[in-house]
């Protein structure tokens, strides 16, 4: 029997196309997404809590949801379907012509219909491409190859009506893994997305201003390509004296996995795939104390920075416009992911409604990350050190040109690490000779790469001790002067702030502002305060765009680092339920207006990870990982180090082994961690 948190089947996919192509008779459907709808949170804490604590569970159907175009043609039509029953409960237009998710199939049928195209071809002729070869030491004489990169279209006009792609052009040589971001054209044609007809051919500036040229000429010699992959940097050696190091569990892994419930270490929860968010948790709970309702990375924008058009519009919205589900890779033993590795799977439906199969998305290991507590008794000499073991849940999705790598961090003391890298090759831009700019950098011969923001936003439906939460900020303010008790003016005190209407919490680092969430039914019995979590989060540049622009507008989430609202169904994605080519934002800046008290309420956070990226040239032809990161940790929640039951390190169960004698497999170890005199 199906969970309500699992992931959609592929049946339930096939249900859900069958009877909608049904209800439209003869017409064709072209569907943009089909997934699992998620159940009411009121039905699903009754599930629950049966579920832990006995009784009859509650029966929950199966619900999912559908977009999907009419023979190719808007408006874009929303479906729920109760996969359980096979029916259909409500199916019609979206309001105000919104414009649906891009698929799969849909991106790669666009960028055929590109190259394939005879104004396009006419273009590519142009550059004389066929009097061209690049000599490879090693692979001998490769022709160049016109790529087709398509991307979402964004938006700077209300007339923009029917889904549009821009496609940009690059060159490589003729092998299957040639960067060509490091040859980028200056012609760049705009198609519509459902029916592939052509719109325009946008000229791209390649200097310091927006001027361009209305012209491609031939190409008399191509610049060196910056390439990545081995088989295509000239001589290429690997790095000497890395010698393997290897993640082994000979007793087997410490967390158990059935079906989509994971237990380690005093956690409990679910891991579900989807085709939007790559994967949400649920239910959490540590120690036996729940935590959390839902976890999931819930959009992410990235707006450039170089205001000429068309570039002036590269502002993707990666979940809601693509799906990090969609894009998720395949992920492999020995690369992605070490140790002891338990996947799981992804489906999605294609374009006609039919299930399709991405393997092994999201994988879970066990991983050691140094000292989780330590303590040396100077007067005996004596100390306890505890090795710090974690819990990560692992997705990497590639959406065109980037790669992000979602980690979910649990360790042994009831902390959360949200934790994002972002690698893969930089977006690019044809740029002239001897032509320095302000807003980007030359990171190869003739191209450069816009300075640009990640905005990612992960959202938090809190459950700590219970249903009623309260969110709080403190700030850290040094205490009058000449008090009693301040006599020597050195005191600082802590200022809490209570939130009680939705809407953000301004950033305050200087002074040490911290959110947290507390439950102010739940008093510690220590502290004599209310018990809480909370989120540390680094002070960040937000969304740089002006807030008159489309990007801000789009992305109105991106201004604030930290948000709280109260839970409604249906309010799971920061910048609103549709991105694609968005007039805007139809998510916080409706929900966290302020109209709603928060306070002792069930509660929704909203946390935004911000990095500003100025390229650098160390960044290309492949980005080494980008990091950046917040913390979710106890605050006065326990009544003391929740990890005290955790085993003493001991080498005879670590097995490491000293330099001098790392020869010797067979080497003997102490016992116990002390030094070697």
């Amino acid at each position: 029997m199906l969970h309500p948190f699992d992931s959609v089947t592929d049946v339930e996919i096939v249900i859900t196309s069958k009877l909608l192509k049904q209800m439209h008779g003869d017409a064709c459907l072209f569907f943009s997404q089909i997934d699992r709808l998620e159940p009411i949170k009121s039905e699903a804490i009754k599930y629950l809590e049966a579920e832990r604590y006995g009784g009859k569970l509650p029966w929950i159907p199966r619900r999912t949801y559908a977009y999907y175009y009419v023979n190719n043609q808007m408006p874009l039509y929303k479906s729920i379907v109760n996969a359980s029953e096979k029916r259909v409960e409500s199916s019609k237009p979206v309001p105000g012509g919104a414009i649906g998710p891009l698929q799969p199939d849909g991106m790669a049928a666009v960028e055929i219909a590109a190259v394939d195209h005879p104004i396009v071809k006419a273009e590519i002729a142009k550059l004389q491409l066929e009097k061209l070869s690049f000599h490879h030491p090693q692979l001998g004489k490769l022709s160049y190859k016109v790529i087709c990169e398509p991307w979402m279209y964004g938006s700077d006009s209300p007339n923009d009506k029917v889904p549009l792609i821009q496609c940009y052009m690059y060159m490589g040589v003729d092998h299957p893994d040639s960067n060509h971001y490091s040859i980028p054209l200056k012609f760049s044609p705009v198609f519509e997305y459902l029916t592939k007809r052509f719109v325009r051919m946008d000229y791209l500036p390649s200097g310091a201003d927006e001027k361009f040229i209305k012209e491609t000429f031939p190409l008399h010699k191509v610049d060196p390509i910056v390439e990545y992959h081995p088989e295509l940097i000239e001589d290429w050696k690997p790095r000497d004296g890395l010698k393997p190091l290897q993640v082994v569990q000979p007793e087997g892994p410490s967390f158990k996995v059935e079906g989509t419930k994971v237990t380690w270490q005093g956690w409990e929860f679910r891991v579900a795939t989807n085709v939007r968010e790559g994967f949400a948790l649920y239910d959490v709970h540590f120690k036996g104390r729940s935590l959390f309702y839902r976890v999931a990375l819930n959009e992410m924008t990235v707006p450039y920075g170089d205001g000429r058009p068309p570039f002036h519009r590269k502002q993707a919205f990666d979940l809601g416009d693509c799906g990090f589900g969609n894009s998720a890779n395949s992920l492999a033993l020995g690369c992605h992911c070490l140790g002891v590795i338990k996947y799981l799977d992804t489906r999605r439906s294609d374009a006609r409604g039919n299930p399709v199969l991405i393997p092994s998305t999201v994988c879970m290991h066990e991983q050691d990350y140094g000292i989780l507590y330590l303590h040396k008794n100077y007067r005996n000499d004596r100390s306890v050190v505890t090795r710090r073991r974690e819990f990560v849940v692992q997705t990497i999705a590639t959406v065109a040109n980037y790669e992000y790598v979602v980690n979910l961090v649990f360790d042994q003391a009831g902390a959360i690490t949200v934790q994002v890298r972002a690698t893969g090759i930089l977006s690019t831009m044809p740029n002239d000779p001897n032509t320095v700019t302000d807003f980007g950098t030359i990171v190869g011969p003739g191209v450069t790469a816009a300075f640009h923001q990640h905005l990612l936003n992960f959202r938090f439906d809190t459950r700590l001790d219970g249903d009623k939460n309260t969110v709080v900020y403190d700030d850290y303010m040094p205490m009058d002067e000449k008090l009693p008790h301040n006599q020597y003016n050195v005191g600082f005190r802590q200022k809490r702030t209570f939130v009680d209407r939705s809407g953000p919490v301004d950033q305050s680092p200087f002074t040490n502002r911290t959110y947290k969430v507390i439950n102010e039914n739940s008093i510690n019995p220590v502290t004599l305060k209310p018990v809480g979590y909370k989120f540390e989060m680094p002070a960040k540049q937000m969304i740089l765009a002006s807030p008159n622009s489309y990007n801000v507008k789009r992305a109105h989430y991106a201004t604030k680092q930290f948000w709280a609202t109260k839970y409604h169904d249906d309010q799971l994605y920061a910048a609103g339920e549709f991105t694609n080519q968005s007039q805007k934002d139809t998510g916080l800046s409706i929900w966290a207006d302020g109209s709603e008290d928060v306070r002792n309420a069930d509660t929704v956070i909203w946390a935004t990870l911000a990095l500003t990226h100025p390229p650098v040239t160390e960044q290309f032809p492949v980005m080494p990982s980008d990091f950046l990161q917040f913390l979710v940790t106890p605050a006065s929640f326990f009544d003391k180090n929740p990890a005290l039951d955790v085993p003493l390190a001991d080498n005879n169960f670590n097995r490491s082994v000293y330099y001098d004698d790392s020869q010797d497999a067979a080497s003997s170890t102490s016992g116990c961690c002390q030094p070697k005199v």
